[in-house]
């Protein structure tokens, strides 16, 4: 049964939770735009997507085997957590920037909200359907 609404909900099905993810990523990047040292994080939604897709279409990051972890993974938690580059670091060694933390925040919610509206208006479909209203 949950295959069914996995593909009757499409992509969004295994986007959401990436996004959500990404989203929780960008803000401990503003929330440690002060820490010495701090390196700026993010996902490769593409790569987690298309595992994600491949998986099972149950929008969770799957692995069977330490050797699947790519090298670019911090601390083996996220095999598509990368460490983003800096554009200016700071003399702390920080890499996060501020305003293009918030720029990618406000972008990633703009699109896990277009996520939501799209299952929404599925889910809003399914129960016309089902109740005939």
């Amino acid at each position: 049964m949950s295959n069914l609404i996995s593909d009757y909900l499409g992509v969004h099905a295994q986007a959401m939770p990436l996004r959500e993810q990404r989203m929780k990523l960008i803000a401990g990047n503003l929330a440690n735009a002060d820490t010495p040292g701090y390196k700026a994080r993010d996902l490769d939604f593409d790569a987690a997507l298309r595992d994600a897709a491949g998986s099972g279409g149950n929008g969770l990051l799957a692995s069977t085997s330490e050797q699947h972890y790519r090298t670019g993974s911090i601390d083996g938690l996220n095999p598509f957590q990368v460490l983003r580059e800096g554009v200016q670091p700071s003399l702390d060694g920080n890499t996060v920037d501020p305003d293009a933390e918030r720029a990618a925040y406000g972008r990633a919610a703009l699109e896990y909200r277009a996520s939501l509206s799209f299952v929404e208006s599925k889910v809003r479909s399914m129960m016309t359907a089902i109740t005939g209203q």
